[in-house]
């Protein structure tokens, strides 16, 4: 009756003699004569019984008791664990400790490392840094390196195995293979607002849980999920485990941030932007064949701590003042830096720019994103394992794609590259054709 008195009484928009109930039209005559009928005084809104008032307030006493009991036992708890207290209001607070950055971890240039074994480096460095992150993988753990050295299974004793074990207090997930319910889980986890957790599967299997990511977004949870296996790079398993189309349609899911480092210490620079972002889900794809890890602070090139401002100047022309603007991300970077070398050989400047995060990029002032965009630089190519869509916005009508626009085949990855021309003597051919038409205009 409660409720039913509380619709009738809300007046229709602009109409202050009629109500809505149920979406039909009724005239204050006709409210009058229900609540009579109801046993409702006509002349009150919102009219509760006393018994109900006085059973509610009731409980509201009831309560006080039990939450000032409640209230003595937390206090009793924060004295005698004031080091685990002290994590519980940082959680709260959704702050980071103090210089937890300095447990990433560095790769020396000349190194060969796969991104997504760089990624599960970072993670058990952060292990005992961040024990609220957490998270695994759907049955793919071995080959997303999603699981933290050393660390138990979130796992009941019973199902504990010889390789997983664990309890209630673990911090490996196994999600089993239903990625959407593992993304459905990451949300639900990140919901709750004390800890953050990840979850990795194949890139190519993204589009099983794509309902779950959309909602991450829609919803602003911090959710972290963790793509391997970005191109068709993968190989050997054929182009059904390939993702060719996958880039650009998870960057087109507003709110979505999508992550893709060029080498290993981008790979951590990488993670240190996601776990720092509260405010929406990120997607980290992580590569499963080795990448060069390039000279950071030597040789021109750039340091990793850019890779936060989504785009950079990884390694600039000689002397500055660019002739033409190569753009990689991921392991297409390597060719980007190739290609301009081979390019100075003949005379023309080359900036090669890393762009892991083109969300982030966008997301920052128009002078930054001119200083590494030049507008007055018109020959451009941009280079990613993947469909050409989206990269016209970046390079322009003058400017040139190279990219994959069908899906891949059973091969080893070089070979892969090389038949479907993503190399960095295709980069360098794209940038002598681009320079070829801005002189024509």
């Amino acid at each position: 009756l409660i409720a039913l008195n509380t619709i009738i009484g809300w007046p229709s928009p602009g109409k202050q003699d009629t109500y809505a109930i149920h979406g039909s039209a009724l005239g204050a005559a006709e409210v009058a004569g229900l609540k009579e009928a109801l046993g409702l005084d006509p002349a009150k809104s919102f009219q509760i019984a006393d018994e109900v008032l006085a059973y509610t307030r009731a409980v509201g006493q009831r309560q006080g008791v039990e939450r000032a009991a409640w209230d003595a036992a937390f206090g009793a708890w924060r004295s005698a664990n004031p080091e685990r207290a002290a994590l519980l209001e940082r959680l709260e607070r959704k702050e980071l400790p103090a210089d937890w950055t300095a447990a990433l971890p560095t790769w020396e240039a000349g190194t060969s490392v796969a991104t997504r074994v760089a990624s599960g480096k970072v993670l058990t460095a952060l292990a005992p840094v961040l024990p609220e992150l957490w998270g695994g993988s759907a049955d793919l753990a071995g080959s997303n390196n999603t699981t933290m050295d050393g660390e138990p299974s979130f796992i009941p004793a019973k199902h504990q195995t010889r390789t997983w074990s664990g309890g209630p207090y673990g911090r490996t997930l196994h999600f089993g293979i239903r990625e959407h319910g593992m993304g459905a889980i990451l949300n639900g986890i990140c919901l709750n607002g004390l800890t953050r957790a990840y979850g990795g599967t194949f890139f190519q299997f993204a589009d099983y849980m794509r309902g779950s990511v959309r909602l991450a977004a829609l919803m602003g949870t911090p959710s972290i999920f963790v793509w391997t296996h970005d191109s068709i790079g993968l190989g050997e398993d054929g182009p059904t485990h390939q993702p060719v189309e996958h880039l650009w349609a998870y960057r087109a899911i507003p709110n979505l941030d999508i992550v893709r480092p060029a080498d290993a210490n981008e790979t951590a620079v990488a993670w240190q932007g996601i776990i720092e972002n509260t405010s929406n889900p990120a997607g980290i794809i992580l590569s499963r064949q080795n990448l060069p890890t390039f000279p950071r602070g030597e040789q021109g090139f750039a340091p990793a701590s850019e890779v936060l401002k989504g785009a950079y100047t990884l390694i600039d022309a000689e002397g500055g003042n660019p002739d033409v603007i190569l753009i990689g991300t991921g392991s297409e970077v390597q060719l980007a830096v190739a290609a301009r070398e081979a390019l100075a050989a003949e005379g023309v400047k080359a900036r090669v720019v890393s762009a892991p995060c083109l969300e982030w990029f966008a997301k920052q002032s128009p002078v930054y994103r001119e200083s590494v965009l030049p507008s007055s630089v018109k020959a451009r190519v941009a280079v990613e394992a993947g469909l050409a869509l989206g990269w016209r916005e970046y390079v322009g009508d003058a400017g040139r794609i190279v990219s994959i626009e069908t899906f891949g085949a059973s091969a080893p990855a070089e070979k892969l590259f090389a038949e479907y021309g993503v190399t960095a003597d295709a980069v360098a051919a794209a940038a002598r054709e681009s320079l070829q038409v801005v002189a024509g205009n």
